[in-house]
């Protein structure tokens, strides 16, 4: 596939992937967005038809040849392998094409480093890039010279790369630490958010799926939200109150991709857990993506990979304003599922009306009299539960609602 041949400011890259073009293709595409959110442009993708990639080159060494003559007919920059590289891939296709080679796992490393804005969020993506560095230092080491700045060099910075594994494994270990003490800040913050006894939910979904839009519509909040991958890191919480003056806390968690490389998925571990935690799941799908099939299944296995199983979960089929695929697939792990647009509103209610349902499969229907001088029951029954009726009566406050299994009445 080629792409436009016009003149580029900025950093252009030549994507390269290995299997049939009908197999790599979507993955390709995907890695193209990914380098548009970096700052740089696909100019060529380029595929080697193998059954699984070289162990030396990961094209094969005819195929790199062929590559160092389209990287001069275009003028790129350099080449993006569409897998993580091993060490001796990353040496010798640099040796061959004298230009840089970076790796899918490289590029979204330098995605977080771009877009992480809290002191969490920077501490564990240094951490990532460290271990993925560490672990590639013989690859890098020559490449190292040509990179002089741009994408897959933001985070620790060129120095820290030309240290010793020694060094490093001392920074890595500093930063285990002070992830640690930030880790057991948000512990305390979660144990607070689970003492108020209001129902947590966690938006989870492959990255890009529209879950910052859908925090920010829900509850009027400002969640940094673009139609760029990766674009918030840091877990959000807010609150939000439905009609029937039931509060539901939701927390915006970082989005998956297909591939996401193990040591972010490691160095982001508490700030998933978040999800671990949730007494809810609300599964947000782009209804648009014609992939949105792998996509749920990519969301689904990096869930089980981090052991956050048999929660309650509310499929948010969003994007229902742009077109979909003529047979759109159907979430059957679901509890719930329901078609919304985060960008019009369109579906708002029939989505009010299905996170209702879940919250009242995980309660109790309740009819009694609450002694007038017992006002305290009653507030938090308005808090934590649904108050359907409230009667005023001789005796007492006749009620009937649904409130937590867990709610003592």
């Amino acid at each position: 596939m080629r792409f436009s041949e016009e003149n580029h400011a900025h950093e252009t890259y030549i994507l390269v992937a290995v299997g049939s073009e009908e197999e790599t293709e979507g993955s390709l595409n995907e890695l193209a967005d990914l380098l548009d959110t970096a700052g740089g442009e696909a100019v060529d993708q380029v595929t080697q038809n193998l059954p699984h990639p070289d162990p030396a080159t990961y094209i094969g060494s005819g195929k790199a040849e062929e590559l160092r003559w389209i990287l001069e007919e275009e003028g790129a920059d350099g080449i993006i392998c569409d897998d993580e590289l091993s060490p001796a891939q990353m040496k010798n296709l640099s040796n061959i094409l004298n230009a840089r080679v970076l790796d899918r796992t490289l590029l979204i490393l330098d995605i977080f480093a771009a877009h992480a804005t809290t002191k969490e969020g920077k501490l564990q993506v240094e951490m990532a890039q460290l271990k993925y560095r560490a672990s590639h230092l013989i690859g890098m080491g020559k490449i190292l010279s040509r990179l002089g700045g741009g994408i897959g060099t933001r985070g620790p910075g060129e120095t820290k790369l030309e240290t010793d594994r020694r060094m490093i494994k001392n920074r890595i270990s500093a930063l285990s630490y002070a992830i640690k003490d930030l880790k057991r800040v948000r512990e305390t913050t979660r144990k607070k958010r689970m003492e108020s006894a209001l129902p947590t939910a966690a938006l989870v979904g492959y990255t890009n799926a529209g879950k910052s839009t859908f925090l920010n519509l829900l509850t009027g909040s400002d969640v940094l939200s673009e139609d760029k991958l990766f674009v918030t890191l840091d877990p959000t919480t807010r609150s939000f109150s439905m009609e029937n003056g039931q509060e539901l806390l939701l927390t915006d968690t970082v989005g998956f991709i297909s591939k996401l490389p193990h040591h972010l998925i490691d160095a982001f571990r508490s700030t998933l857990e978040e999800a671990r935690y949730a007494d809810y799941l609300i599964h947000i799908v782009d209804s648009s993506d014609p992939k949105a099939e792998e996509h749920c299944k990519v969301v689904y296995d990096t869930l089980s990979s981090l052991e956050i199983t048999g929660k309650p979960i509310l499929t948010v089929w969003n994007k229902s304003d742009l077109p979909g695929p003529e047979e759109p697939y159907r979430d059957l792990r679901a509890d719930v599922s329901v078609r919304f647009s985060a960008k019009t509103g369109e579906g708002k209610e029939d989505l009010i009306q299905a996170l209702e349902r879940l919250l009242r499969e995980n309660r109790v229907h309740i009819q009694t009299v609450i002694p007038f001088q017992d006002g305290g029951t009653l507030s938090r029954i308005r808090k934590y539960g649904q108050l359907l009726s409230e009667e005023y009566t001789s005796e007492g406050i006749k009620i009937e609602a649904y409130v937590p299994k867990y709610l003592k009445i």
